[in-house]
C-alpha cells in the first residue's frame, strides 16, 4: 500500500514552500508570536459554545487563523517522523515549572512526543475536522453543542504549539550515529 505524504505547503506565507519543517516553522512563528496562536485557538474553541461570534467586526480573521493552523498542522504531522534522525539541542538553563507550560517534563526534554502522542490519539483527518468544526461553530451566531470531542484535540493543538515554541527556541540538531548507537 502507498503512503501518502502530506505537501508542507505553507499557506499563510504566500509563496512560501518548503521541504524542511524546521524552516517552516520559523515561518510560522515569524508570521505571529506563540502567545497569539494559543490566544485565539482558545477564543476560537469558546466561541463554539456561545451565540457570541469570533470577532464580530471582522469575522474573516478566523479564515486567516485557520489557514496558518491548518499549514502548522500539516508540519506537526511530518515532525513526528523526524524524532528519530532529529533532537532538540540540549538547554543549559535551569528550569521552572513556569517554563514547561502545558508540556510535562519528559515532553520538554524531548518536544518530538507530544507530536507522536498527538497524532497516535487522533488522525490527521480528526484534527482537520475539529479545525473546520471550531471554524464553523465560532462564526455562526447560534449556540450549538458539538456533537464531537473538541477538549482532546485543543489540548492537543495547544501542546503541539508549545512544542514547536519550544523547538524554535531551543534549535534542533541531527542526531549522530554514535548518538542512536548508545541509546
Amino acid at each position: 500500500m502507498k503512503k501518502n505524504k502530506i505537501p508542507l505547503e505553507t499557506n499563510f506565507c504566500a509563496g512560501y514552500v518548503s521541504g524542511n519543517p524546521f524552516k517552516a516553522i520559523e515561518a510560522f512563528f515569524a508570521f505571529a508570536r506563540l502567545d497569539y496562536y494559543k490566544q485565539n485557538l482558545t477564543e476560537l474553541v469558546i466561541c463554539s459554545y456561545k451565540t457570541k461570534v469570533y470577532e464580530q467586526d471582522n469575522p474573516s480573521n478566523a479564515f486567516v487563523f485557520y489557514t496558518a493552523i491548518f499549514s502548522f498542522l500539516k508540519l506537526c504531522y511530518c515532525l513526528q517522523e523526524k524524532s528519530k534522525k532529529w533532537k532538540v539541542k540540549a538547554y543549559s538553563r535551569s528550569e521552572t515549572v513556569f517554563h514547561l507550560s502545558s508540556l510535562t517534563k519528559e515532553e520538554y526534554d524531548n518536544p518530538f512526543i507530544v507530536f507522536q502522542k498527538a497524532f497516535e490519539e487522533k488522525t490527521f483527518k480528526e484534527f482537520e475536522f475539529f479545525l473546520c468544526l471550531i471554524l464553523e461553530l465560532s462564526l455562526s451566531p447560534y449556540a450549538e453543542d458539538p456533537e464531537s470531542d473538541l477538549t482532546t484535540p485543543y489540548i492537543h493543538l495547544i501542546k503541539m504549539l508549545d512544542a514547536a515554541g519550544l523547538m524554535r527556541e531551543r534549535g534542533v540538531e541531527k542526531i549522530k550515529k554514535t548518538d542512536q548507537i548508545a541509546t
